[in-house]
């Protein structure tokens, strides 16, 4: 009988690149695919080869929710509060939270603000990085 290796915690890992403020994601070597959250395989073509790659910072907003009541304690000081649904400029999907965006809409620019502990924060693209260069 032999020992089986001793599995990655990926979620801590992910979590402990974000507590030094860098948001990572896991890219497959065989396919390309880039995704969030972390699993020891590729989603498309369940390889085992994958490699984090840190992001860029860049994502665009798919979709949120404002909460009015706190539903823990230590984020009563933070109500109202936005939970989005980001999409990153290389692809993966991911939870976070929106930071000073008053009125979101679907497909706004945003750019990585900050990490707190475990937690990405999302602001509005300044306008000049958000446009393209004119032709």
């Amino acid at each position: 009988m032999t020992d089986a290796a001793p599995q990655r915690d990926l979620v801590a890992e992910w979590q402990d690149a974000l507590g030094r403020g860098s948001l990572t994601f896991a890219r497959c070597a065989s396919c390309g695919l880039a995704w969030l959250p972390p699993r020891a395989e590729c989603p498309r073509c369940l390889g085992p080869d994958w490699s984090w790659e840190e992001a860029g910072g860049r994502a665009k907003l798919i979709s949120w929710v404002v909460y009015h009541r706190a539903y823990r304690e230590d984020l009563t000081a933070a109500i109202p509060y936005t939970v989005a649904l980001v999409e990153l400029a290389e692809g993966p999907r991911m939870i976070g939270a929106l930071h000073n965006v008053p009125q979101p809409r679907a497909d706004q620019p945003l750019q990585l603000s900050h990490t707190e502990g475990t937690k990405a924060f999302f602001c509005p693209t300044p306008p000049s990085m958000g446009r393209k260069p004119d032709a």
